[in-house]
């Protein structure tokens, strides 16, 4: 499990990617790999690879606005995973507390 928390604020959907706080992060590391890109609206950002527990290494798996659109406060500076990347396996649960 790489991130896990509430959707919304915590963990948001934005243009079928996952942008994430870096609290909900669970497991391995994100480390920019300084492979830059531009996106015309959202501005600049950096590749990052995944770096698990047990050494293994997935490359340009997610990416970070370094200089982010200042109108979009949701992808400023949280780790941006693809959606439907294939080593990638999206779940999403409903609350466990009982309702009244």
């Amino acid at each position: 499990m790489l991130a896990q928390g509430p959707l919304g604020w915590g963990i948001t959907p934005f243009e079928g990617n996952y942008y994430i706080r870096r609290r909900y992060l669970k497991a391995g590391i994100f480390k920019a790999n300084f492979i830059p890109g531009v996106c015309p609206y959202k501005f600049l950002y950096v590749w990052m690879d995944l770096l698990l527990p047990d050494g293994s290494k997935e490359k340009n798996l997610g990416w970070m606005y370094w200089l982010p659109n200042p109108l979009l406060p949701v992808i400023w500076f949280r780790v941006a995973l693809p959606g439907t990347h294939p080593s990638l396996c999206v779940e999403r649960s409903t609350s466990d507390k009982p309702s009244s």
